[in-house]
């Protein structure tokens, strides 16, 4: 099996899944989403966020980089992004045809570290790399989002002179500028916002599968401040946020009861006052094996909304298929996805969203065609327009 390479930090966290694959599909009758056909260029192609300023200018971002111009799917270059499990974009906001922002992390060669790219309309470039005081202080970004062209958050993870911090990075047209939080074991991976004073990023404090409890930091314009989120089981964790207004923000991730039981799905919901636990379905779990995972959230409106992951077959086998589930306003319900992997080890994922017209979802994955001793990721890109 294979596992997404990642940094001496903590960025493995968030994509030990990939190391698996999936089973055939959970329930009968036809998704409303279809896969679209999508270039991959690289070794390994696998998609962890996707954001539009328009139905003809969508960015996909992860192992390689690709733009949607309203007809197709088209692979761009980017610099240090080359498909090798040595770096990864992991978060991108496309703010017009002429600008997009991607925040990831090299995590091998001479220069490891953090990178913030910059597309202008002809070409990515790399805009910069972090640096802090003293040598060997590392910092990792997960996630990004932007208000306006000159007023972007990226968050993610710094170690500076060994003491570790939540990491806050703002744009304002001009730089690039951190906001440290000290956090030994805090790891934000996901960020939303609805307006300049409303900003939520999450993640997760502890050890992953063992103590950990979801994380939630939130912006008032202001400052950053922790607020007090539910922790359901031995072991939470948020991996996606969505903010829709200041009273209706979601956060999806996963859940452990007790220590060696299979993850379930976690989604809890803030109205304004406080955050709660909305109950969520898993296909099973039928036993140990059989988890579920949400990576993903996106909304079309506050009764409309999906949540993506993945979830393990029963049986041990390490396969992997798509999990999709719904927000109608009042339930979340599981619903029929494709997962289009062929071969003998079967493994399709989804980590990112965005919603570009009204019933118009697209979501973004990756998919393992190849056998499990060398598996190669490709690009997995879901559409549907309602129905």
């Amino acid at each position: 099996m294979r596992t997404k390479k990642k940094s001496s930090l903590t960025i493995n966290l968030l994509l030990a899944g990939l190391a698996a694959a999936y089973l055939p599909a959970h329930a009968a009758g036809q998704s409303i989403f279809h896969v679209f056909p999508t270039p991959n260029d690289n070794a390994n192609n696998g998609l962890f966020a996707v954001s539009a300023s328009s139905p003809s200018d969508i960015w996909a971002v992860g192992d390689s980089t690709i733009h949607f111009d309203g007809t197709k799917w088209t692979a761009f270059e980017a610099p240090m992004i080359t498909g090798q499990n040595t770096s990864f974009l992991q978060g991108v906001a496309d703010i017009s045809p002429t600008q997009a922002w991607a925040v990831g992390n090299v995590v091998d060669g001479a220069s490891p570290g953090p990178v913030i790219e910059l597309w202008d309309g002809n070409e990515w470039s790399v805009f910069t790399r972090l640096t802090f005081t003293a040598p060997g202080d590392q910092a990792e970004l997960f996630g990004i989002t932007a208000i306006e062209a000159n007023d972007i958050w990226a968050i993610g993870l710094a170690a500076i002179e060994g003491i570790g911090f939540n990491l806050f990075e703002h744009w304002d047209g001009t730089a690039w500028t951190p906001t440290t939080i000290e956090g030994n074991n805090d790891i934000l991976l996901a960020v939303s916002s609805d307006a300049t004073n409303d900003v939520w990023a999450v993640g997760y404090s502890g050890f992953v599968a063992e103590n950990s409890k979801p994380l939630v930091y939130h912006y008032d314009g202001t400052t950053w401040q922790t607020v007090k989120v539910p922790s359901v089981g031995a072991a939470d964790e948020f991996t996606a946020v969505v903010a829709l207004a200041p009273n209706d923000v979601w956060a999806v991730g996963t859940s452990i009861a007790v220590e060696h039981d299979p993850t379930v799905t976690l989604i809890e919901h803030y109205d304004g006052s406080q955050w709660s636990v909305v109950s969520s379905p898993n296909v099973g779990p039928n036993s140990a094996n059989q988890s579920n995972r949400l990576f993903g959230i996106t909304a079309v409106s506050p009764t409309d909304i999906w949540a993506f992951g993945s979830y393990f077959a029963a049986n041990g086998s390490g396969h992997q298929m798509t999990l999709l589930e719904h927000w109608n306003g009042s339930a979340w319900s599981i619903a029929t996805s494709p997962n289009p992997t062929k071969g003998g080890f079967l493994d399709d994922v989804l980590f990112g969203g965005v919603v570009t017209a009204p019933g118009s979802v697209w979501i973004v994955g990756s998919e393992d065609t190849a056998d499990p001793n060398q598996p190669i990721f490709s690009t997995l890109v879901l559409h549907t327009t309602g129905g």
